[in-house]
């Protein structure tokens, strides 16, 4: 890759860090702190956890809805404005939901949050699209799944701790409280407004858009555009890519929703034990994606890595259900770490090369897909949550197995073409 072109995906590849980082600040309080104010304002206990559910799917199901059309439009007018109202709507939206006095104001702050950040990683995909060929594909989606990895990674560490702080000020006209839950999404609104700033300063375009030519490095076998984005399109060339990537998402989200709530039923884990449980599930996914993943995905193919990541996946989740130690329970969520990192690139990566001139809106479709799986599995899990603490991940893990056997036997049979 040309040196320019290595310093722009160097520059959006750090935009993404910095924002994940505040996704990640969030992720050790939010089911505490949507659960607090769901029963401060008179909800049971059942039902303070179908809200859980409901908040942390919701944000992921606007992003279903609206990120094909983000992809879409970012063909059309251009990458970086896109990414940009994507980082401004994020930071906006969380602010309101750090304020939040009450049930009303999470869903609003939630909804209109997931519509406008829907835009941010289809068109960071379709970027990196524009840059890379496709024999670089793999390995450039793998540095992107790092980027986000990493920022999962930090982001966790550092919730955890602003879990503890609190902030009271007091006007001539009133006063201003931080509770101790919602400071971290205050620090995430502040990341992604500095963000921002460094893709309106640092980031160039990466398309023509009158011409709607990408500057991207051709390869010899590229000159072909697959069907359009119509329904055609998509049965013939992506629906069962979306498929797998919806399963994935699902069972991360399914994960990330309900594992505190199952955790602290079980072994009484607070914001700071599951701070840990993110911090090394976003490090391992980031180090595997930047390292094994992006090494290997070119040299072995997308299918053996899917294979691998469902079985990975599928497994861990079965295993966390067995144990109380939290030495077991990390290396298990390393398993499923490893296993999601070996799935993403792979998938984004198989998607963009069937695009062709269409990977704005063909990643947007793949990022409907994941928003969905994410919508679905902190919904699906914590309504099966209020049956049996277990029975959201053993549910969960008998389709990833499956998965993972069907991708196997194409791989040993040589039809990744055909996938």
């Amino acid at each position: 890759m040309e040196h320019s072109l290595r310093k722009r995906l160097g520059i959006l590849l750090l935009c993404l860090f910095v924002v994940m980082i505040g996704y990640g600040l969030t992720l050790p309080v939010l089911a505490f702190y949507i659960e607090r104010l769901a029963l401060a304002d008179g909800a049971t206990a059942r039902k303070a956890y179908i809200h859980v559910g409901l908040l942390t799917g919701i944000f992921a199901f606007m992003q279903f809805l609206f990120a094909p059309l983000w992809g879409r439009w970012s063909d059309r007018i251009g990458r970086r404005p896109l990414f940009m109202i994507g980082l401004g709507g994020y930071a906006v939206f969380m602010t309101l939901f750090g304020m939040g006095t009450n049930l009303f104001m999470l869903y609003t702050a939630r909804i209109l949050g997931g519509i406008l950040s829907a835009a941010v990683l289809p068109t960071a995909s379709a970027y990196v699209a524009d840059l890379t060929s496709e024999a670089e594909r793999g390995k450039g989606m793998a540095w992107l799944g790092s980027a986000i990895g990493m920022g999962v990674v930090t982001g966790p560490a550092l919730g955890a701790y602003m879990s503890r702080l609190s902030w009271h000020m007091e006007y001539r006209f009133g006063h201003f409280y931080v509770n101790d839950f919602s400071t971290p999404f205050f620090a995430a609104a502040v990341l992604a407004v500095l963000a921002l700033l460094a893709t309106m300063r640092f980031l160039p375009e990466s398309i023509r858009v009158s011409g709607r030519e990408p500057h991207r490095k051709q390869s010899p076998d590229n000159s072909a555009s697959p069907p359009g984005i119509g329904w055609k399109g998509i049965r013939e060339s992506f629906l069962e890519l979306l498929a797998l990537s919806f399963l994935g998402y699902f069972a991360l989200s399914l994960f990330e929703g309900t594992f505190a709530l199952h955790a602290q039923r079980v072994m009484k884990f607070g914001p700071a034990e599951m701070g840990l449980v993110f911090m090394v599930c976003g490090f391992v996914m980031a180090a595997a994606q930047a390292g094994v993943v992006g090494r290997f995905i070119g040299r072995v193919g997308e299918m053996p890595m899917l294979s691998l990541g469902f079985g990975l996946m599928g497994i861990a989740l079965i295993l966390l259900m067995t144990t109380q130690s939290m030495t077991l329970i990390l290396s298990y969520v390393v398993l499923f770490a490893l296993g999601m990192a070996a799935l993403n690139p792979g998938l984004a990566s198989l998607v963009s090369k069937r695009s062709g001139k269409h990977a704005g809106a063909a990643l947007g479709l793949q990022s409907a897909a994941n928003s969905l799986g994410q919508a679905a599995g902190p919904l699906v899990g914590s309504i099966l949550f209020t049956w049996d603490i277990h029975v959201p991940y053993l549910l969960t893990a008998a389709p990833l197995i499956i998965a993972a056997i069907i991708m196997g036997r194409k791989s040993i049979a040589g039809k990744q073409g055909g996938l």
